[in-house]
């Protein structure tokens, strides 16, 4: 039953980012993106290929929905996937492995948590705007891209953070 409310929870949040791309283009120093903290959020009994391979249905659906080059978001969200695992060990130990239990900001903290997000939300920002500018863009501009954008997606995504990782003792 838990699974079942985290999917659809997940394609619900497909939505919202489906709203964020298309409807809230405010500026083009910001891109709202809760994409890295959706793939985070997938289950760790879930392995790293199909973590991949639900993070590139992810960024195609969105690719394909919304007005932005096709294929962007899905080779930006993949090397997310590929270190989420990692970044899962980095930020909050082994422990989580052990037990076979998912992350939640309230039983492993809310600094690691959001420690956890920063690296995932940097890591999809680099590869995103490194291949939208394409050589384009000075280097200054993408700076200021990648800090605008990360403060505002990290902040979109504390809002979904009870949506995703929702507290495990209720």
């Amino acid at each position: 039953m838990r699974r079942s409310i985290f999917w659809l929870n997940y394609a619900l949040l497909v939505v919202v980012q489906l709203l964020l791309s298309n409807f809230l283009r405010v500026s083009p120093y910001m891109m709202l993106t809760i994409l890295p903290f959706m793939v985070l959020c997938i289950s760790i009994r879930v392995g790293t290929v199909g973590a991949m391979f639900i993070a590139a249905a992810t960024g195609l659906v969105v690719d394909f929905l919304t007005e932005g080059v096709i294929g962007l978001n899905t080779i930006s969200l993949i090397p997310v996937a590929f270190c989420r695992n990692g970044i899962i060990r980095l930020v909050f130990g082994t422990e989580l492995f052990a037990r076979r239990e998912d992350f939640s900001p309230q039983r492993n903290g809310f600094s690691k948590t959001l420690l956890a997000l920063l690296i995932a939300q940097s890591l999809f920002l680099l590869i995103y705007i490194w291949i939208d500018s394409a050589g384009m863009r000075s280097l200054s501009f993408n700076a200021i891209r990648f800090g605008v954008s990360l403060v505002t997606g990290m902040l979109v995504s504390l809002f979904t953070l009870g949506i995703l990782a929702p507290d495990p003792r209720r």
